[in-house]
């Protein structure tokens, strides 16, 4: 078979690196991939906003099954469209997709169906947004609606930084926001729950912790994600059928309200104050750098649970999982999430040599006559799975030494609640 996948992050490259080891797959292909996946695909550079483009490819090459990784085109509605030409994708269609690509639609839902979630309000326009910050308790929490690539968010210690988001996030600094969601601060420790469905059924695909501020302690603004451990040490049987029951299924009943269902992975964002739930955010996929980071641990293959998916025979497929720690940092070029500069050398990947138990995934990167180039925000990202969460930091910290890139930074205190306050 010939699979695609549309994304060019650390993610992507963990689920092509998974997936090849399939005896069913001929050959991948990846829209636009970085310099990790071309090792082992082929990268193809297409305009991801003109879904005819895509089509078209996809039924010249006759690629059986469509990988989506990063949410713009899921919300924009791209499974829709390649559903109408009888094309697999995996991934949830524009509806669901929602979850994401609207904070007030995911609110809204959340009122309906009762899901414990922060109180919040709604607000149009900058002048309302100033009124209502007048008024408020501090900490609060500013959102922007649409989607900001895990960057739009705001925890305002006072007025003042408030007065800040909101305007930048009416001046369109995530893109236009024709509304803002001003919320409780919650007081709890966070963590993502991720669930795969078929439309039928669904089932658990593990947990993590992302550290999503740039400096250590996690202090400094937010990100993308610096890294993450996996699993959570919050998770706990109780604190698992909480979230089942009280978030995500009747999140899949608000959805078949509208006439819909679920399929892909769901990521479910969670602060959890003491062993009690409350929903923050949904993503439509695997997030990143959790990807990078349980992915190492699923003893099934990949390219099978997908198909499975497609196909609505998720119940048909037993996923198992190694029982080990899995440590994934990620190293940033020089001056992220800020400004940086773009197409810098990076030496010394080929004195990397990983053990069976280590992983490296490109995220930010191109290959230029045998070089391999930043170009990225978030270039790297070190895995390393170990009976302990100590051994295994330490592991990709020795990693890190021997590429000794100069024009990039990381951040040294991943997993430290884990590891350091024991």
């Amino acid at each position: 078979m010939k699979v695609g996948i549309i994304g060019s992050g650390g993610r992507e490259h963990a689920i092509c690196q998974n997936i090849k080891n399939s005896s069913k797959i001929d050959k991948i292909f990846c829209f636009p991939g970085n310099a990790g996946t071309k090792e082992i695909a082929e990268n193809i550079n297409l305009d991801l906003n003109n879904f005819e483009i895509i089509k078209n490819f996809i039924l010249d090459k006759n690629i059986d099954l469509i990988i989506i990784g990063p949410e713009k085109p899921l919300v924009d509605g791209l499974v829709d469209y390649l559903e109408k030409f009888k094309i697999k994708v995996f991934g949830p269609n524009k509806i669901a997709s929602q979850l994401e690509g609207s904070k007030i639609f995911t609110k809204q839902l959340c009122q309906k169906f009762k899901i414990p979630t922060a109180n919040f309000g709604i607000f149009e326009n900058k002048d309302k947004a100033k009124e209502f910050l007048k008024i408020t308790n501090y900490p609060t929490v500013i959102k922007a609606d649409n989607l900001a690539s895990g960057k739009g968010v705001y925890i305002c210690q006072n007025e003042k930084e408030g007065l800040v988001a909101v305007e930048e996030i009416f001046n369109g600094k995530f893109g236009e926001a024709k509304n803002l969601l001003i919320e409780e601060f919650l007081k709890g420790e966070e963590m993502s729950f991720f669930t795969i469905h078929d439309g039928n059924i669904f089932k658990s695909f593990g947990t993590a912790q992302d550290h999503k501020r740039v400096l250590e302690g996690d202090m400094g603004k937010n990100t993308g994600g610096m890294g993450a451990y996996s699993p959570s040490r919050l998770i706990n049987e109780d604190l698992k059928n909480k979230i089942l029951n009280k978030i995500i299924k009747p999140t899949l009943e608000g959805l078949a309200e509208l006439g819909t269902k679920y399929k892909g992975f769901l990521y479910t964002g969670l602060m959890i104050v003491k062993n009690e739930p409350y929903l923050i955010e949904y993503n439509v996929r695997m997030g990143d750098p959790e990807c990078q980071t349980i992915l190492p641990k699923l003893k099934t293959n990949l390219f099978d649970i997908f198909f499975s998916v497609c196909e609505e025979k998720l119940n048909q497929i037993n996923i198992q999982w190694l029982d080990k720690k899995s440590v994934c940092v990620v190293i940033c070029s020089k001056g992220y999430p800020d400004k940086f500069e773009k197409n810098v050398k990076i030496q010394n990947l080929n004195k990397i040599k990983l053990d069976a138990d280590e992983f490296l995934y490109h995220a930010g990167t191109v290959e230029n006559n045998g070089e391999i180039y930043a170009v990225g925000g978030r270039v790297l990202n070190f895995i390393s799975l170990s009976d302990n969460f100590s051994t295994a930091r330490k592991n990709v910290f020795r990693n890190l030494e021997k590429l000794n890139w100069s024009g990039g930074f990381y951040r040294k205190d991943i997993g430290y609640k884990v590891i350091d306050q024991k």
